[in-house]
């Protein structure tokens, strides 16, 4: 089992997640964190961390797409140690549907 970061990080990036995490697996992309897949050890100390409940186990249904997806963009990312304030609009894009194709963007956070 992994944890992963799904769509509601986007446009919010809460970093409350990285400092708790006893691994440094997550990543930073310009608009979302990830989690390395394979570095995450089950913990699970991340997911209660996020205020935009945007961490799941990979147990849960639908899940493989977003472990791709996390495993993808942290082998393209940062990695990100250090809580920073979230993006601007975070709590009007908190929960907001449809967050992927709306706003993600490839590009790589500055990490840290």
């Amino acid at each position: 089992m992994t944890y992963v970061v799904i769509d509601n990080c986007i446009a919010c990036k809460y970093t409350d997640c990285v400092e708790v995490c006893p691994v440094d697996c997550f990543y930073e992309g310009e608009n979302m964190l990830v989690i390395h897949p394979d570095e995450c050890i089950d913990c699970g100390v991340c997911e209660p961390e996020c205020p935009a409940d945007a961490i799941r186990p990979d147990t849960e249904p639908g899940m493989e797409a977003w472990v791709e997806f996390n495993r993808k963009f942290s082998e393209m990312w940062p990695v990100i140690i250090t809580k920073k304030d979230p993006l601007p609009d975070a709590e009007d894009r908190d929960g907001e549907t449809g967050k992927r194709d709306k706003y993600f963007s490839e590009a790589p956070g500055e990490g840290g």
